[in-house]
């Protein structure tokens, strides 16, 4: 319990009615739909991570949905979410924690981690700045399906810089954390070609992913910081990966001149292959 004098601060929704509906009713009607549309087979064994898309819902909702259906038997279980994106709006050298205390979303407050924050932060591994967070659509995007699919948990927020591929693995595995943890890389694919250039380019990205390949770079995936270093440390762990959808906003929703790709994978330890 903190004491009586003790500020606390929340990071308020940013894209609210931008990536997703601002109003609760809907906004559970929406997750809810796609989660109920998710391919029967992403409810198979739960993984450990998951890297799931951040675009606006109507773009890859379906795709993280399908993502997301994996963790819904582990509802009562997950009590910590470590949630890894890429900064888009701050230039960042490492890895930011931010000071607020609680993320808010139409659908209420997340709490934060403070303990395992403090611990980062003391470690010099995460540095604490809130000015990374308090715009970034690549983190407030899945808070509402974490919202709608797990009872009481906390949270675990980072925005990734520039950092190598084996200081976000020690940071990933200073907070991995036990079965009541879950992982969460947040990365949308290629960006911004046609559609037939756009399903080889991910293709590549795909193969490079399942292989644990930790050379991604942002033309192939706008996380690739946040993915590397998950792959670096599931070699390391040697950890079995899988593909559970890929798809573009060409299959979703808009043309197919431009579009952006957004792909779905688990992770899963060795014990749960």
């Amino acid at each position: 319990m903190r004491a009586a004098s003790e500020k606390t601060s929340t990071r308020p929704a940013a894209v609210a009615g931008l990536f997703y509906p601002g109003d609760a009713g809907e906004l559970r009607d929406v997750v809810n739909r796609y989660l109920q549309d998710a391919p029967a087979d992403s409810l198979r064994t739960p993984p450990k991570a998951l890297i799931v898309p951040h675009a606006g819902y109507i773009y890859s909702g379906s795709v993280a949905a399908a993502a997301y259906a994996f963790i819904a038997a582990r509802r009562e279980t997950i009590r910590r979410v470590v949630l890894l994106g890429p900064s888009h709006r701050v230039y960042l050298h490492g890895l930011a924690v931010p000071r607020a205390d609680a993320f808010a979303t139409p659908l209420g407050e997340v709490r934060i981690d403070r303990e395992q924050r403090a611990a980062l932060i003391a470690s010099g591994e995460v540095m604490s700045a809130d000015a990374p967070h308090a715009q970034e659509h690549s983190l407030e995007v899945q808070l509402l399906f974490l919202q709608m699919l797990l009872d009481d948990f906390e949270l675990l927020p980072l925005v990734a810089g520039n950092a190598a591929p084996d200081h976000v693995a020690a940071v990933l595995e200073r907070c991995w954390g036990s079965d009541d943890t879950l992982v969460l890389i947040s990365s949308d694919l290629s960006h911004y070609h046609d559609y037939a250039t756009a399903q080889h380019l991910d293709g590549e990205t795909s193969t490079l992913i399942l292989r644990k390949s930790p050379t991604l770079v942002g033309e192939q995936a706008c996380g690739a910081v946040c993915i590397n270093g998950l792959l670096h440390l599931s070699g390391q762990r040697h950890h079995a990966l899988s593909q559970i959808m890929r798809l573009n906003s060409g299959d979703t929703a808009g043309d197919r001149q431009r579009v952006v790709g957004y792909g779905a994978f688990a992770v899963h330890e060795p014990a749960h292959a």
